[in-house]
Order: structure tokens, then sequence, then C-alpha cells
């Protein structure tokens, strides 16, 4: 059996796939794996922020329609960048166990995020990074931070920005982790729904396909981002809106999940935080995501820019 996966040329991508083949082939013993490397939008543009040229499906379009024509059978995808609504004979085969998933700073100079100076300028490429760090330093000054994990690193070490923040898992991922400076707490920064998962899409049909990715599920991570991911849904939200989201298991017999969803205005000012429990996770992502509207999310959303 032969599995042919999709993936972005970045060093994350690459790693990412690799990873995914290495624990199916020491589940499988002979299953044989190649890699086919397809180039996105998202690597391509490479000189305007992720907001101004739209973040729903910017890294994810091309692999899904080699998918879609048969030319692979699997593609790996960090599960925050993937939109919420797969598209049609498409489906999430397999989340395996997640990784960091909180933000880190990153600062050539060893700055914190409260010892930066005041003005300081800060890189990043999120809106909801951008949000919440303006939240508590409105005096910063954010800069657009395009590329590569490795890539935007190496900008921060060659001081082209006082400090930038970058996601954990890529950093820990790629053996990069000893450069963070600071590790941000939720109550800082609350991260992307999904993030620091991995996500295994596969045509909804090749039940081959999907027999060989079930060995690799984590079931508590699946509903834990499930129902991050129904929050953003049910916020109308794509992965370059404003909205974080972070869902754990509660322990005990009922496997209670609890979620903490937040929407915010790009200057930091406007915040909805909403707070829930439940079993299922679809239902507590969707109930919390209207609660929030009920609290004026709907409106914090309406002023962000449709790219």
């Amino acid at each position: 059996m032969k599995l042919i996966f999709a993936t972005r040329p970045s060093a994350l991508a690459r790693w990412q796939t690799q990873w995914v083949i290495n624990a199916l082939k020491n589940i499988h013993r002979d299953l044989e794996c190649e890699e086919k490397v397809i180039v996105t939008q998202g690597d391509k543009i490479l000189d305007k922020p992720l907001p101004e040229i739209g973040g729903k499906g910017l890294f994810t379009l091309e692999l899904e329609s080699e998918l879609l024509s048969g030319a692979v059978h699997c593609a790996v995808h960090s599960l925050k960048d993937l939109p919420v609504e797969n598209p049609a004979g498409l489906t999430i085969g397999c989340i395996p166990t997640r990784a960091e998933v909180r933000d880190a700073l990153i600062s050539a100079k060893h700055y914190s995020l409260a010892s930066l100076p005041k003005g300081a300028v800060v890189g990043t490429s999120s809106l909801r990074r951008a949000a919440q760090l303006l939240a508590i330093r409105s005096d910063l000054k954010i800069k657009s931070l395009r590329g590569n994990v490795d890539t935007r690193l190496q900008k921060a070490l060659d001081g082209q920005y006082d400090a930038i923040i970058l996601a954990g898992a890529g950093l820990t991922r790629l053996g990069l982790d000893q450069h963070v400076t600071e590790w941000l707490s939720f109550n800082i920064m609350l991260p992307a729904p999904g993030q620091g998962a991995l996500a295994i899409q596969c045509r909804a049909d090749d039940q081959t396909t999907l027999n060989l990715l079930a060995k690799l599920e984590e079931d508590s991570t699946r509903k834990c981002v499930t129902a991050e991911r129904a929050f953003l849904r049910g916020l109308g939200g794509g992965c370059s809106v404003p909205v974080a989201a972070y869902a754990q298991m509660t322990g005990g017999q009922d496997l209670m999940m609890s979620l903490t969803g937040l929407v915010i205005s790009e200057d930091g000012r406007n915040v909805v935080q909403v707070i829930g429990k439940g079993t299922d996770a679809f239902q507590l992502g969707n109930e919390l995501a209207q609660t929030a509207i009920a609290q004026g999310a709907g409106q914090i959303l309406n002023l962000i820019p449709v790219p």
C-alpha cells in the first residue's frame, strides 16, 4: 500500500508531513509513503499582511485541489490554518495528539511583553495576536510579519523588530524553542482555534486511507479542537479574524470540556470573553458563540474589513 501526501514547501510543513509519515510507517510496517510539494497562494504572496489577502484557505486551497483530483491521498495541515468548512468530498481523516498550544514572544534583546520599551515594534501577521497585544500594551506598534517560521525568527534575531509573536508549536517542532524569550499565558494571549494540532485531510470516500489514518487519531484532541472550531463557525469567522478559543478536558467520568472563547476588536479596546462547559463539542462551541454574539461579538466582527 502506498500513500502520497501533498505538502507545502516550508520547513514546518515538511516536518509535519514527515512526522505523520513516520508515525504511520511505525504502525503499518508495509506502508510506502511519498511527498508531493505544492506551493500555495500563502507561500507566493509574501509582501502583504495576511488579513489583506484573505486568511481563509490561503495555505490550503491548492492542496485540497490535489486531493479532489485524486493526485494525492492525504494533506497534512496546521489545523488553525484550515477553514472550518471542508470542501465537498473531503474530510479530516485524523487529528493526532496536540502539541504546544501557547504563543511565544521572541526578542533579540530578551525583552518580555512587560519590559518592552514604550512604542516598541512587535511583528505578527495575526489580527488575533495584534489585538490581544494592544489590549495589554496599547503603546506598542504592530508591524506585519510574513514568511516561514525560520524566516520570521531570523528577522527578529536580526533586530528588525523589538519582538515578534509566533505559535509555539512550530518552534518546538523545528527545535527552535530555545529562542523563546517568554511563553505567553492564556490570560495574556488566547490561542487560535485548533492551534497546536495537526489535521490530516483526505477524501471522504477513501475508506482505505481513512482506516490507515485511524490509528493516529487522539480522541480528546479531536473533541477539544472541534469545540474551538464550532465556536469560530458559530461566529461566521475565518482564519484571519480576531477570534481566539481554547478547550480542555476537565476529567471525570462525563469527559466534560471547558471552553473559553474570545472576540476582540482590532485595537484591543472591545473584548467579549465567554466560558462554558459541556460534553458535546459542537453544541458547546455553537452555544458559546451565540452567547458571545448576544454580548456584542457580532458588532466587533462587523467592523473588521473583509479582504
